[in-house]
């Protein structure tokens, strides 16, 4: 028998060559083999007879392919959500919107809400479980995405306040929301990725031209049709874009102030129309 705890060492020296995050991959492997979360896994579980299960689980993540997509769920603020290939993964730097949302409506939140480029529904869902008494629209043009999507808000329990449907970001919309969110994709082409994400990820949902600003471009000029009276738009950054984007969404009408993730990057820009 080997156990949990002598597994984890073995395989968190064969991932350290292709992995920055080795021990954690380890862990959260180990715990989808054991079918427990993590938690369990540290608290009662290393002294478990390591699952057969196991080794392949390793042998993925060895070839690069992500922990998310390998387990099949990645968790965001308060939710869970499965994920699959073909969609884009849940980053923890995106809660930095959410909490500029939580900053600027409180308890009451929003009454509607827009995720721009839902994916797996990652920021509508969040801020659904956020606020019960909101509802909210989740527009992608991934199919494989939006499917996704559903099955994510009934699990959640969230299907009857939250709507999805297939769009090139805000065309054909009317409607106008509270609260709109969008994580676009913001990549220049051409630029060095982790493996993990390069090989593995939709380029089209990191992708974003020569400057990696295309997809900013669309929505400065759709946006500002989007907000109702009162209401604030939380779009995700690049590295170094946050001055290049706010030119852009300032010429559309919208001014911006600016909100750092916790490694100190300037990840969220929180938009509402222009006072001038």
């Amino acid at each position: 028998m080997t156990s949990a705890r002598a597994a984890l060492l073995a395989a968190t020296e064969r991932l350290a060559a292709s992995s920055e995050t080795a021990r954690l991959d380890a862990e959260l492997l180990m715990a989808h083999a054991l079918g427990i979360e993590r938690e369990g896994l540290l608290l009662s579980g290393l002294a478990d007879e390591t699952p057969a299960a196991f080794e392949s689980l390793l042998r993925r993540r060895e070839t690069g392919e992500p922990v998310a997509y390998i387990t099949g769920r990645r968790a965001f603020w308060t939710i869970e959500l499965e994920v699959a290939p073909g969609v884009l993964i849940p980053r923890p730097d995106s809660e930095t919107l959410i909490e500029a949302a939580v900053d600027h409506f409180g308890e009451a939140g929003p009454g509607t809400i827009l995720d721009l480029g839902t994916g797996p529904g990652t920021l509508l869902l969040a801020a659904l479980d956020q606020w019960p008494l909101a509802l909210g629209l989740g527009v992608d043009r991934s199919e494989r995405a939006l499917a996704l999507a559903g099955a994510n808000a009934d699990r959640l329990g969230l299907a009857g306040r939250a709507r999805f449907r297939a769009g090139d970001w805000a065309e054909g919309l009317e409607e106008r929301f509270d609260l709109v969110l969008c994580n676009p994709p913001y990549i220049e082409h051409g630029a060095a990725l982790p493996r993990d994400v390069a090989d593995w990820e939709p380029g089209e949902a990191l992708f974003a031209g020569p400057d990696g600003l295309d997809a900013y471009r669309r929505l400065a000029s759709q946006i500002p049709a989007l907000l109702s009276q009162g209401g604030v738009a939380c779009v995700e950054v690049g590295a170094g874009q946050s001055k290049s984007v706010a030119a852009l969404f300032d010429a559309g009408g919208l001014e911006g102030a600016f909100r750092d993730d916790l490694a100190g990057h300037v990840r969220c820009l929180i938009l509402r129309p222009s006072s001038r």
